[in-house]
């Protein structure tokens, strides 16, 4: 009986050390996981704004002709950053404009039109904007479709959502690119910030946004867009 009770003893003793062993393991084991997970938040939280690196010089050539091999590079570099990936169907359907205006540095944007259905009305769209890059001035109106109506989501950076609606926003017009100023409306602006989601305050209202110095990829969410029905305050600009 005694030896029954002292194996008994020891195999509790047992028990209880390896319990401790394997704690002290899954401890170690799951501890760094866990700081892993939190220093890799960390750096994600910690890393450098992404900043302007290209300008018109780098644009354009002697001609005054708009490079798109450059403006493609500038989005891709863009991209790295933001951890966007850049998919066989981008690099086929992508595009880069500047709306025939010649300021690409401060106006202009890349896009890709994910759908586009007359026949079901509906629409979705990509917009890659540079920093400080200005999507020119512009309404949808009423055609054989109706006019547009659009949401917009900040998926990467900050924009700055400009509409003829409103009170003038303190600061607004100094925020226009000088080449713009002349001809644009829209006074009243919000910041629009990551993952936050606004839409046109009234259908055939002037309207454009303003990436941050950060740049910025935005999703939008529309009927059909009819190209007919598009207008700009800039009467040389054209998409």
């Amino acid at each position: 009986m005694k030896n029954i009770k002292s194996f008994a003893t020891s195999l509790a003793a047992a028990a209880v050390c390896g319990a401790a062993l394997i704690f002290a393991s899954c401890g170690s084991c799951g501890a760094p996981k866990e700081g892993a997970d939190q220093s890799n938040n960390a750096t994600a939280m910690n890393k450098a704004p992404y900043q302007k690196k290209y300008t018109n010089a780098d644009f354009y050539d002697a001609q005054g002709n708009f490079k798109q091999d450059v403006a493609k590079e500038a989005f891709l570099d863009m991209f790295a950053h933001y951890d966007v990936p850049f998919t066989p169907l981008m690099e086929k359907d992508i595009w880069f404009t500047d709306f025939g205006l010649g300021d690409f540095e401060h106006v202009g944007m890349g896009g890709i039109f994910w759908i586009n259905d007359a026949d079901e009305g509906y629409f979705a769209h990509s917009i890659y904007l540079l920093p400080g890059q200005m999507i020119p001035e512009h309404k949808h109106v009423k055609t054989a479709f109706p006019a547009k109506k659009e949401s917009w989501m900040v998926d990467k950076g900050w924009v700055y959502n400009f509409s003829e609606v409103g009170e003038p926003t303190e600061g607004a017009e100094a925020l226009v690119p000088e080449s713009q100023k002349a001809t644009t409306v829209s006074r009243n602006y919000v910041k629009q910030q990551l993952g936050e989601v606004l839409t046109l305050k009234a259908p055939e209202t002037w309207h454009f946004m303003m990436a941050g110095p950060e740049g910025a990829v935005v999703w939008e969410f529309a009927n059909y867009h009819d190209n007919d029905g598009l207008r700009f305050t800039q009467p040389k600009a054209a998409l």
